[in-house]
């Protein structure tokens, strides 16, 4: 587990644009059921990370958005985190990674080899055209 002083300013950046902390199971499935949503798997990862975060708070300048913003922190949330995995699976564990649902349904997965390496531009991109299909 990292210590809360560390994570903070990583989940200010993300609850301070209109995502939703959970911190243990909260019941996401049900969360998640209607309409359409975006669970961020937020991470201390400084070379994914760091440009994740940015891309998907600009992915929200979009006509087209989610209806719900939730994030879980690796690391730090371990029930929350395993929840919001158990409903990205087939895909592995990764952080960071973001995950589009509709009506309860993996849409679109972007996973930390998608993220890392790659501008915050192109990544939020990547978001805004999935939420035109989805949202």
């Amino acid at each position: 587990m990292y210590p809360e002083e560390l994570v903070k300013p990583m989940k200010l950046e993300l609850t301070s644009n209109g995502f939703k902390e959970l911190s243990n199971n909260d019941d996401i499935k049900n969360m998640i059921e209607n309409g359409s949503s975006v669970i961020m798997v937020n991470s201390v990862c400084g070379c994914a990370a760091a440009n994740a975060r940015p891309a998907v708070i600009s992915s929200l300048n979009n006509e087209k958005t989610p209806n719900n913003l939730f994030t879980v922190f690796a690391g730090v949330d371990k029930e929350a985190t395993d929840s919001a995995r158990e409903l990205m699976f087939p895909f592995p564990p990764s952080s960071p990674c973001i995950a589009l649902f509709k009506d309860g349904e993996l849409v679109h997965m972007l996973e930390r080899h998608h993220i890392e390496g790659r501008d915050a531009s192109l990544i939020s991109e990547n978001l805004k055209q999935a939420y035109d299909e989805f949202c």
